[in-house]
């Protein structure tokens, strides 16, 4: 299989269930590229992962798409209707999220605007379930690519947990 394909030799589709192994693979992939190491990623990841699909399938509208190149699947990416972390009072017309993640493309294929298609395809997604906004959480090296795109950087505000008010890990 050739690493350098020709965006128009490269199919890009919607996913069905049957290749929900294959995101949460990508998933997974996405954050060992992200330095996260093995030991930090619980060991049933997959099944995580698939029952978290499942779900998301059944309740948000869910849909991955994947990037395929001679017949193997070299990219995904997913998005779904936001669930919320409060309730969701507004009428849907006036405030639908849609959350994108999981985009991930293998390392021999990237930089030949496989995520981009793959995000865009999400966000038409979003857009044909209803959703007025699209939202995701980009790593760092990503975020020009969702610039690009003309997602606006936003702000988030963390405070750590596991360090006391002198600085020192609890």
């Amino acid at each position: 299989m050739a690493a350098m394909a020709a965006l128009s030799s490269i199919t890009f589709r919607a996913s069905p269930p049957a290749e929900d192994a294959v995101i949460a693979q990508h998933f997974y992939a996405m954050w060992r590229d992200l330095g996260i190491p093995p030991d930090s990623i619980q060991p049933n990841w997959r099944d995580i992962a698939l029952e978290f699909i499942t779900t998301a399938r059944q309740t948000l509208d869910y849909q991955a798409f994947v990037a395929e190149v001679e017949g193997a699947i070299v990219g995904s990416a997913g998005g779904q209707r936001y669930g919320g972390l409060y309730p969701l009072i507004l009428s849907p017309q006036n405030r639908q999220y849609g959350y994108i993640w999981g985009v991930y493309v293998e390392p021999a294929y990237r930089k030949q605007g496989i995520a981009t298609r793959l995000t865009q395809l999400v966000v038409e997604h979003l857009k044909n379930v209803g959703c007025t906004r699209a939202v995701l959480n980009a790593a760092p090296q990503a975020r020009s690519l969702y610039a690009a795109l003309g997602f606006c950087p936003g702000n988030l505000m963390e405070l750590d947990l596991t360090v006391d008010s002198t600085g020192e890990k609890q």
